[in-house]
């Protein structure tokens, strides 16, 4: 009868070594390390006790497992729904940044121009996918605080701009910023539109800020905007070609235009062409 009843008995009773090794497993399923080694556990030979531990423990680790991987769905839906509305966002104001054509006929294309540009400058000098793209926004959006232009600034005549007009003009990059600043996951974009008119030596504006002091982005859509409006036909000048255009270009090199990025521009232009 004593054996009978020590038989019995054992069967609920855990081993030190079975207890070591279930609480080893338990402690690497608390740390986010999944495994089917609890499973083990849950086979004949085992302690009664044992086996229950280890199948509770196995449905709560199923249970976790299924959780972790709906809110990975959740994420990914947020992510993606996050892309979308970034994207409808940035279309909209490029939308608006465009209305400037409908104001100013020498304007149209401009914006869309400078930032192709820029994007194949960005690319020529080897910046990553995510500063190009970040770059080619800054390029579309880099006039758009010239919204908050008087119509007089839009006249197609050829006028001798006044004090009040130069100044009114030399606000638009600080405007532009202000316009954005709301949108922040434009990021570094509301640099680039805000310092696209500093000059490597210091005299440029809103901020007169120099050489390394201006973001990369920023020199590069200044040399693309530069471009653009050099070739493009306008009521005052006329349109120049590449060769012409160029010789500008390092004319302002050092000055106004980092001469690194004059150089790479003229080298791309000559390979790809104008738009």
């Amino acid at each position: 009868m004593e054996s009978n009843h020590t038989t019995k008995f054992n069967q609920y009773e855990a081993s030190f070594d079975e207890i070591r090794k279930l609480i080893s497993i338990i402690e690497e399923v608390a740390n986010g390390k999944y495994s089917n080694d609890i499973m083990e556990f849950t086979k004949p030979g085992h302690s009664k006790t044992i086996q229950r531990i280890a199948e509770a423990v196995g449905m709560m680790m199923v249970r976790v497992e299924a959780r972790e991987m709906r809110l990975e769905q959740l994420i990914e839906e947020l992510r993606e729904l996050n892309a979308l509305l970034k994207k409808n966002i940035i279309q909209t104001v490029i939308t608006i940044a465009n209305a400037l054509g409908a104001r100013d006929q020498y304007s149209e294309g401009h914006a869309q121009r400078v930032a192709i540009y820029s994007e194949r400058l960005a690319r020529k000098v080897e910046l990553t996918e995510e500063e190009v793209e970040t770059i080619k926004i800054g390029g579309m959006l880099h006039d758009i605080g010239k919204i908050g232009f008087s119509d007089r600034m839009f006249t197609s005549e050829d006028v001798k701009f006044s004090k009040d007009m130069i100044k009114e003009i030399r606000h638009h990059p600080k405007i532009g910023a202000n316009i954005l600043k709301d949108i922040e996951f434009l990021g570094p974009v509301l640099e680039y539109v805000r310092h696209h008119h500093e000059s490597v030596d210091g005299t440029g504006y809103p901020d007169g800020i120099r050489d390394e002091e201006i973001p990369m982005g920023a020199k590069i859509i200044s040399v693309a905007d530069c471009f653009d409006a050099i070739t493009t036909e306008r009521s005052y000048q006329k349109g120049r070609d590449k060769e012409e255009a160029s010789v500008i270009l390092r004319s302002l090199s050092g000055k106004g235009l980092s001469a690194e990025l004059v150089e790479a521009f003229i080298e791309e232009i000559k390979e790809n062409g104008m738009l």
